[in-house]
């Protein structure tokens, strides 16, 4: 008989955020666009329950992202947890391309607007995760 250890990471970088995700979702392949998020405590250890957004559109826009932050920011106050992890997922191998920018971008903004930290955000596509760093983002990037 062998004992599985549970998975418990520790989330103190955008590292170990990556790895997280990487050993979270698997295997890669996405019929449409979706939206993944840890919430993180203080001590570094997120939830174990991962939440997911299905049917997103290829663009979430400024009501979308505001209407997760909103939601996201009750979550982090009523449950006392510190951070966000956000995975934007969809179909396709390429690099993280302008709507997939826009979607960080539009993200970043509206966590930021409703208090809410946020850990770097990552992309899934079919084939690889890429980090999408605000600093990035240049010209879509929205103020804080």
């Amino acid at each position: 008989m062998t004992d599985k250890i549970p998975y418990a990471p520790v989330l103190r970088t955008q590292a170990d955020v990556e790895a997280a995700w990487r050993h979270l979702i698997n295997p890669l392949g996405w019929p449409e666009p979706r939206l993944w998020f840890m919430l993180i405590g203080a001590d570094g250890v997120p939830f174990p329950q991962l939440c997911q957004i299905e049917k997103m559109p290829v663009e979430i826009g400024d009501d979308g992202a505001a209407n997760v932050a909103t939601m996201l920011h009750d979550l982090i106050e009523d449950m006392g947890f510190d951070r966000v992890a956000f995975l934007l997922c969809r179909p396709g191998g390429d690099q993280p391309n302008r709507s997939d920018r826009k979607n960080a971008a539009g993200l970043y903004g509206a966590c930021a607007m409703a208090g809410v930290p946020v850990d770097v955000i990552h992309l899934a596509t079919d084939q690889d995760f890429w980090p999408v760093p605000l600093d990035a983002l240049g010209e879509l990037r929205t103020p804080a």
